[in-house]
This record gives structure tokens, C-alpha cells and sequence, in this order.
């Protein structure tokens, strides 16, 4: 592949690195464009600005395949497919800002040599009125759907490629499927505005389910029953499937909650009220806020207790802290009066930027160590490795509140800990796996 013209890359935050890396694995030539010079240069040296598992292993062995710059004219001069992976956040109003997807657009050269492939998720809508307004540049969306922490994995073995074209881009996304086609997952061709609120709805579906366990494990505390044998049994059901159903103190990230709040004003901007988005959301707000009553009900006034946070980042195998639930956590136990710490394995350069007030320990150990009680947030493996029964007698109470349901409920109590859970049952008990695979075996059908 010596002699084919490179995939241009514009933005190397998370996406845009996930994207320009796993093209050069799949052996194209890659030119990826940013902004900011420091990222460009750590890059160029194969140095990884994020944590995210498998790209450094990518950038390392596929290094003379990629070129870092930060202008424009590089990626032009060589690419025609340009991959545009800018971020958009939320705006005060819960609209994106496209403000940086503008900015790519008034680069481009419109003399129909180029094609702007938008892996950024934008609203439905914005194809069409770049096509409108830039009617020279050929425009294919192609929305992302990775997972933080399996994003590799997510791009190279995808379920599902999502390609929209726009007038006169039949060429772009023949193209564009011709990238994609190799990795087996099914090609959906359709519509701009269709591909852009396929990824918009995908997600608030996902959080809708999220948001919808977590209200049933709130019912399962009242009348006693146990929200991981509800879900596990309404996950059998192939209508419904396992995936998203476990109950915790809500979800997070740079994804879930800035689609579903953004298919939310979508809807709003045309006169709809997605009454069911509204619920998700107040919901998933809530459920952070349940911890506070968990540790009250042990504790009592929080004021001059000391709370441990285990797990910073929004989700394990990241070290994002986009939306985490420590933020909140860590707010309103500081509201109450609480003096806080926070141990996370990778996320501790942006926890100081994000949670200055709070005390950044170096290891879970230190965390516990004299604290009234520790939280769960962030279910990293090393948390159930840990001797807990030696830690009971270094802690001032042995309270645990497990906001991601990811200890063994029964050990705990065990050991001597005052364990509260997310919708569990008074007993914690829980089915070995064994158990578990046997009991999904005989289930009617």
C-alpha cells in the first residue's frame, strides 16, 4: 500500500487517536492534524496523551505509517478523505457547539476534490447545512460508536458502520465503506440526517436502560428484593438482552450525557418535549445523590466525617473524568461538611485539575486509612483484591457504600463491614457464577 494516498485525520483527542491509530494498523497512511502543538509533539515522539488501552501498542508499531502536524495544509496536501473527530460539547443552552467543526469546514478548499467524513457527533441537521453552505465539499456522516476503554477493539471489530451521504459524496462513501468493509461489521447506508440521529438515539437508548435499573433497583430497596437476580432474569429475555442493565450510582463520560441531553434540545429547538429523555436525566442526577443518603443513614451528619472516593474516572480502563459521578460525589460531601479523598489508579492528573479541594492519596490503602467510610465509584479490579479484612481496623468505621454493586455483598458483611449496595437484598447474597450459568440454562424459553 506504498503508493495509496493517506486518511486524513482532523483532531487527535480521544476518537480522532482511536481513528488515525487503527487505520495505520489496518495499513493505511495516516495524517492526523491538532491544533494544540504540545499533543502534536508527544505524539510525534510516541508519547500517549491519554489512557486508553492498546494505542500505545498501535502508535509504536505503526509509527512510519502515521504523520502528527499541527496545519491544515499537511493533511490537504496529501489526503482527499478527511476525518473530522473535533469535539463538540454541550453549550450553556444544552446545544453542541459546533464551533470547531465550523472551523475545519471554512478550511476546506471547496473544489470538489475533498470529502469531510464527521465521525464528531453533531445533530441531526448539520450535514445538510454544511452541504448547503459549502456545497463544494462532498460530506459523508459516519458516527462513531466506541466504548472508552475498549475502543480499539470497539473500531477494529465493529458491530455496525453507519455511513450517510450527502449530494454529489456517492464517491466519499464508497470510499468510506471501502475502509470499513474489511472489519466485517454490517454496513447501514442511509440518509445525512438519519446517520446523525442514529448515533444520537443509539446512545440515549443505552442510557434510557441505565436510567431504567437504576430506578428498579431503587424499588428493589424498599420491597427487598434484589436488583441483580431482577436484572439478570429480565436480561434473559432476548427482547431486552443483558447489556447496560446493572444497577449503580448512574452513568457518565463524554458521551451519554452530552447525546441525550443534546437529542433532548434537538427535540426541544423544533417544539417537541422528549418527556422520557427529561426522566433519564433527572434520574441519572438522583442516583448520585442516593450515595450521600446511604452514607448519612450509617454515619448520620456528615460534617467533620472523613469519606474515602475509590475510583475517580467516569468508568474503569479510562482515566476520563467527563461527567463523573466522583465530581458530584465529591461536591456534596464537601456541602455537607465532609472532608474528602479520592484514589484513582490513572486519573489522577485530571482529578487535581477537576477536585482541588480534595485530598489525592497514592493507593487505595492510603485512601481508607482513618476514613469513616469509603465509596465504591469506580469498579477497577484492584478494588476486590484488596485485603479488606485488614483494612476494617484501619478505617475509623467500617462502612462501605458500593456504588457499582462490584464487591461480594455477603464477604463484606462478613468481614465485618456495615455494606450498603445498589438495590441489593438485606442478605447481599448473590449466586455464584456457576450458579448463575446454570439458572440462565434451565430458564424457560
Amino acid at each position: 500500500m506504498s503508493d495509496e494516498r493517506p486518511i486524513g485525520v482532523i483532531g487527535v483527542g480521544w476518537v480522532g487517536l482511536v481513528t488515525a491509530t487503527c487505520f495505520a494498523e489496518l495499513g493505511h497512511p495516516v495524517v492526523a492534524m491538532d491544533i494544540d502543538p504540545q499533543k502534536v509533539r508527544a505524539l510525534s515522539r510516541g508519547r500517549v496523551p491519554i489512557h486508553e488501552p492498546g494505542i500505545a501498542e498501535l502508535l509504536e508499531r505503526n509509527g512510519e505509517r502515521l504523520t502528527f502536524t499541527t496545519e491544515m495544509e499537511d493533511v490537504l496536501e496529501s489526503a482527499r478523505l478527511l476525518f473530522c473527530c473535533v469535539d463538540t460539547p454541550p453549550t450553556y443552552s444544552g446545544d453542541a457547539d459546533l464551533s470547531r467543526v465550523q472551523a475545519v469546514v471554512s478550511q476546506l478548499p471547496e473544489d470538489g476534490q475533498y470529502a469531510l467524513v464527521m465521525k464528531s457527533t453533531v445533530p441531526s441537521g448539520t450535514g445538510r447545512a454544511i452541504c448547503r453552505d459549502a456545497p463544494g465539499i462532498a460530506y459523508v456522516s459516519c458516527p462513531e460508536f466506541l466504548k472508552e476503554g475498549t475502543a480499539v477493539q470497539d473500531f477494529l471489530h465493529p458491530d455496525r458502520v453507519v455511513i450517510g451521504a450527502g449530494a454529489g459524496a456517492e464517491w466519499a462513501a464508497a470510499e468510506v465503506e471501502g475502509l470499513y468493509r474489511p472489519l466485517g461489521g454490517k454496513i447501514v447506508r442511509t440518509d445525512v440526517a438519519s446517520a446523525e440521529m442514529i448515533k444520537l438515539a443509539a446512545n440515549a437508548f443505552l442510557a434510557t436502560k441505565i436510567s431504567f435499573i437504576n430506578e428498579i433497583a431503587n424499588v428493589c430497596e424498599e420491597v427487598g428484593a434484589d436488583v441483580t437476580e431482577v436484572a439478570r432474569g429480565m436480561g434473559l429475555d432476548r427482547r431486552i438482552g443483558p447489556a447496560f442493565l446493572r444497577a449503580g450510582a448512574g452513568y457518565g463520560g463524554s458521551c451519554f450525557p452530552k447525546d441525550v441531553s443534546a437529542l433532548k434540545q434537538l427535540a426541544g429547538n423544533t417544539g417537541y418535549h422528549f418527556q422520557l429523555l427529561t426522566a433519564v436525566i433527572e434520574v441519572n442526577e438522583l442516583q448520585k445523590r442516593r450515595i450521600i443518603g446511604k452514607l448519612q443513614k450509617h454515619l448520620g451528619p456528615l460534617a467533620g466525617k472523613t469519606i474515602a472516593l475509590l475510583g475517580l474516572a467516569f468508568k474503569p480502563d479510562t482515566d476520563d473524568m467527563r461527567e463523573a459521578s466522583s465530581l458530584v460525589l465529591a461536591s456534596r460531601l464537601q456541602g455537607e461538611g465532609a472532608t474528602v479523598r479520592g484514589y484513582d489508579p490513572v486519573s489522577r492528573e485530571a482529578a487535581a485539575k477537576l477536585l482541588p479541594s480534595i485530598e489525592l492519596t497514592d493507593s487505595a490503602t492510603d485512601a481508607l486509612d482513618g476514613a469513616d467510610a469509603a465509596v465504591i465509584v469506580t469498579e477497577w479490579p484492584e478494588f476486590a483484591e484488596l485485603d479488606w479484612g485488614s483494612l476494617r481496623d484501619r478505617m475509623a468505621k467500617p462502612v462501605v457504600v458500593d456504588g457499582r454493586n462490584f464487591l461480594d455483598a455477603r464477604a463484606m458483611r462478613a468481614a465485618g463491614f456495615a455494606y450498603e449496595g445498589i438495590g441489593l437484598a438485606n442478605d447481599g447474597a448473590r449466586p455464584n457464577e456457576a450458579e448463575s450459568a446454570e439458572s440462565a440454562e434451565a430458564a424457560p424459553r
